[in-house]
């Protein structure tokens, strides 16, 4: 009994050093595109959204994603877009595989930007209306927030896009990135949305919110993406 008992009592001691010297997550490093390129291992190519082409609307989604140390995009953001473009870019992004980002210390995670570009290849440009996208918009009923988040934190203006089923596919990135994202998506995921429509159809949208997120220790500014 006493051998078991002195067993056991070493193997909890051996966990909690263990637990005590466990070292902190690793911050992401900022590499900037042309880097962040030679370490693309798999890259899926968004799907052009039918909506998208009968409204006439093109251009670029710029992403901003946070790579894990084994390469899988942890974390995806629209940097810019139009709506119906950033919601395919997002969901392609997000299959995308990179190599681990080496370092002396060992595979860091790492912050970078990803521009994917939607153009109406058979189309001339004098047979595109003048003013696609604004066209649209005065055809858009914008998604609403139907269930507030309950918080007496300082409010943040934070902008949601909102799915053609209204759950939540991104949120603008905060002051503090990544860590005040994280307190933010979960506050807005515990909401309900009613989705945009066009006419009849449901689509995805944009939608400017006040959601109260508690202030965070802020990153060091040379992790931040600008």
């Amino acid at each position: 009994m006493k051998l078991l008992a002195l067993s056991t009592a070493f193997l909890a001691l051996a966990a909690f050093a263990g637990a005590q010297t466990e070292p902190p997550n690793p911050q992401p490093v900022t590499l900037n595109r042309k880097t962040a390129n030679t370490l693309i291992v798999e890259q899926v190519k968004p799907e052009y959204p039918a909506l998208a082409k009968v409204n006439y609307i093109q251009g670029k989604v710029r992403l901003q994603v946070l790579v894990s140390p084994e390469g899988k995009v942890a974390r995806a953001n629209v940097v810019q877009g139009h709506p119906f473009l950033a919601a395919a870019a997002l969901k392609a992004v997000r299959h995308w595989l990179y190599s681990p980002f080496r370092t002396a210390s060992g595979a860091l995670p790492f912050v970078t930007l990803v521009d994917m570009n939607f153009a109406l290849r058979n189309m001339r440009q004098d047979q595109l209306p003048p003013q696609p996208e604004q066209d649209l918009s005065r055809q858009i009923r914008p998604p609403a927030m139907l269930t507030p988040p309950a918080s007496r934190a300082r409010l943040r203006h934070l902008r949601v896009l909102v799915s053609d089923d209204g759950q939540v596919l991104d949120v603008n990135p905060v002051d503090g990135f990544p860590y005040q994202y994280d307190k933010a998506l979960k506050l807005v995921e515990q909401c309900q949305f009613r989705p945009a429509h066009w006419g009849p159809l449901a689509v995805p949208w944009y939608l400017d919110i006040d959601v109260p997120v508690e202030d965070q220790p802020a990153i060091k500014e040379s992790l931040l993406v600008r």
